[in-house]
């Protein structure tokens, strides 16, 4: 039984990556943009947590880091997508219990979602300017890591070709087809460059488009009872360089494997191993949101971001237009954290979240409560700014949900 999904982020490759561990047949990944990972998987923070999640989706939050901690030990992640544990901090005042589900609704702090607290002490980064205090610390690297999003799905999408996972890009799936059982029997596909016109025959379709999903969704089932409530968010980031990450001392090493790992120092010898990534949460005042910063190795790179904006969604993704004023506002921000001529700008970013309005992700068949839907369909999207780390065990549900087993994490509250 062939398989085809639609959207080649994260969330799809991870999905295409899983089923063909499992020698599944025939599997296609259709993606309409130019540009591979030109919204939010490749430009987001690639922030990860174990349990930062409303009980709706906890368990899958919980899988999945597990799944990105095994892949990274499996695959030298640390020095292919710059997987490190990661130090969570907050300079904020207010931190939640880990009871709010829409802290990105309503413009508060993803560390409103922690559930618990370190003392401050004096595990700070390195690259924060002097005149700011030490941190609260949410996390020591337990629960928490860091990677680059983009590279992962390259890595992700590298392992889905060699295993003959097909894919068509740049591409549009127009309409499809069902046998006279209601079964679906093929995808019609437009190459967006050629204008060739083809059929790719399937009887599982999964819709894994981001912020696209519910636009691709009525496309392909205009007379549908259900709907897909899936919206986008758009938030500009910014990529530094600092002088002060990472620190660069001849007598420091990368961590092993096990110290990326699960948060302890296990490397062998003398030298001093590297510093961790942080991920810093506060408030700016001024410009009234509140900036997340994460440091990355080992690119070195510092990500700022937490401006967010009703900025439209486009038709793609490499249609965007900038915000100067949005990329002024965060300069001002890492000026005040991390100095002014502290840092060099290397890329300026506009990318869509796909968000619900419940604050959770919708993951499952395409079915309400009522049973109606569409068979041989299956949902993956709406993760907003978890996308990142509940991709892998997203994936993983979603390979299982289409092959009939029973899913390793709880995800029954995420369907429609």
């Amino acid at each position: 039984m062939a398989t085809v999904i639609i959207g080649v982020g994260i969330i799809g490759t991870s999905t295409a990556y899983y089923l063909s561990q499992s020698h599944t047949p025939s599997i296609h990944l259709i993606e309409s943009s130019p540009q591979l990972f030109a919204s939010a998987s490749g430009y987001a923070a690639g922030f990860l947590a174990r349990d930062w999640f409303a009980p709706a989706s906890a368990s899958l939050g919980r899988l999945s880091f597990d799944l990105h901690k095994k892949l990274a030990k499996e695959h030298n992640g640390h020095e292919i997508w710059g997987y490190s544990r990661s130090t969570a901090t907050s300079l904020a005042e207010t931190i939640g219990g880990g009871e709010e589900e829409d802290w990105l609704g309503e413009g508060t702090s993803r560390a409103k979602a922690a559930k618990r607290i370190a003392e401050n002490d004096d595990t700070r980064p390195v690259w924060l300017a002097p005149q700011h205090g030490n941190p609260d610390i949410i996390d020591k690297g337990d629960g928490t890591a860091q990677l680059d999003p983009f590279e992962l799905c390259q890595f992700l999408l590298s392992e889905c070709k060699s295993r003959g996972v097909r894919l068509h890009q740049p591409a549009k799936a127009t309409s499809l087809t069902r046998d006279l059982s209601g079964t679906l029997s093929c995808i019609h596909v437009r190459n967006s460059e050629t204008s060739e016109e083809y059929d790719i025959p399937c009887t599982r379709l999964v819709l894994a488009a981001g912020a696209w999903t519910s636009q691709v969704f009525q496309r392909l089932f205009p007379n549908s009872k259900i709907q897909i409530p899936v919206s986008s968010l758009a938030g500009h980031s910014l990529l530094l360089r600092s002088s002060h990450w990472p620190p660069r001392s001849s007598d420091m090493v990368p961590p092993d494997i096990n110290s990326i790992q699960h948060g302890t120092n296990d490397s062998a010898g003398s030298a001093k191993t590297q510093p961790p990534c942080h991920a810093l949460f506060t408030f700016d005042s001024v410009a009234s949101y509140s900036p997340e910063l994460f440091s990355r190795l080992p690119s070195g790179h510092i990500y700022i971001a937490g401006l967010n904006g009703p900025y439209p969604l486009p038709s793609l993704p490499t249609e965007r237009i900038i915000d100067p004023k949005a990329i002024e506002t965060l300069k001002r921000t890492a000026e005040s954290l991390l100095g002014i001529g502290e840092f060099e700008i290397e890329r300026e970013a506009l990318c869509w979240r796909p968000v619900t309005g419940r604050g959770v992700p919708i993951v499952g068949p395409a079915k309400n409560k009522k049973g109606e839907g569409e068979q041989g369909l299956w949902i993956a999207a709406g993760h907003g700014p978890w996308g990142i780390s509940m991709s892998l065990g997203t994936g993983y549900v979603v390979a299982e949900m289409v092959e009939g087993r029973e899913t390793t994490a709880d995800v029954k509250g995420l369907r429609l």
